[in-house]
């Protein structure tokens, strides 16, 4: 039975109304990155990056899965234990949508922890300099969870040597700007393992196959294929 990491970007998330970063109109177009989503940033400013990120919680809050996300769990439950999801999105979306084999490659945003003691909290309210640790009760140490810019992705270790031993690598809603995200596909490649993008644009040539449009036309479109071709190997 076929294993599939399926690496999922902004771009799966834009229709459930979460700002993307990197589009015409991105977040990154309306803020310098430098200011909200680095350490210096917050060290500098730690009011302004709280301001940003308090604002992101309350929209997430409001979010709610599209069928690009539904899909992908009905994708999970077919076959388990054989799909992972590794997601660059700091929301919840996917784990709302019923998908629980996932990886938040850069951290989330409903969690908070403390520089100082190291706790780690769920945060489904605004934090500000002045809020202590929940364990320490240190006053100035509570961060979001987020891996900003300059910071390690989390769980790089497991997720190469998943893409290394999948069948299918599937990237969907991201740019492949970033790394080390961008060479997922690459080394995927080099591995000998399929490689699928579903996106509105084409982003590069390294893929084995490109599909283009919305994610939540074209994300349940691509698992009822695969669930038919399932259906079809076990007559």
């Amino acid at each position: 039975m076929a294993r599939i990491v399926i690496l999922t970007g902004a771009g799966i998330s834009a229709e459930s109304g979460l700002g993307t970063f990197r589009d015409e109109d991105g977040l990154w177009t309306q803020y310098d990155l430098e200011d909200v989503a680095t350490p210096e940033g917050f060290a500098r400013n730690p009011e302004l990056v709280h301001d940003f990120y308090n604002a992101r919680r309350r929209g997430l809050l409001e979010a709610r899965p599209n069928a690009a996300h539904h899909a992908l769990a009905r994708l999970e439950t077919a076959l388990p234990a054989q799909v992972l999801i590794v997601t660059q999105n700091i929301d919840d979306l996917h784990e709302q949508a019923g998908s629980e084999n996932l990886i938040h490659m850069h951290g989330e945003l409903l969690r908070a922890h403390c520089t100082e003691c190291g706790g780690s909290f769920e945060m489904r309210e605004d934090l500000s300099p002045e809020r202590p640790c929940l364990q320490c009760r240190e006053i100035g140490g509570m961060r979001p969870s987020v891996v900003w810019f300059g910071e390690m992705p989390l769980e790089m270790p497991r997720i190469w040597n998943e893409i290394r031993d999948a069948d299918l690598f599937v990237s969907i809603g991201t740019s492949g700007n970033v790394y080390p995200a961008a060479a997922f596909v690459q080394d995927a490649g080099r591995a000998g393992v399929a490689t699928l993008e579903l996106n509105l644009e084409k982003t590069s040539n390294d893929f084995d196959e490109s599909r283009q449009g919305q994610a939540s036309v074209i994300v349940p479109a691509w698992v009822d294929e695969v669930l038919r071709d399932l259906e079809g190997s076990e007559i």
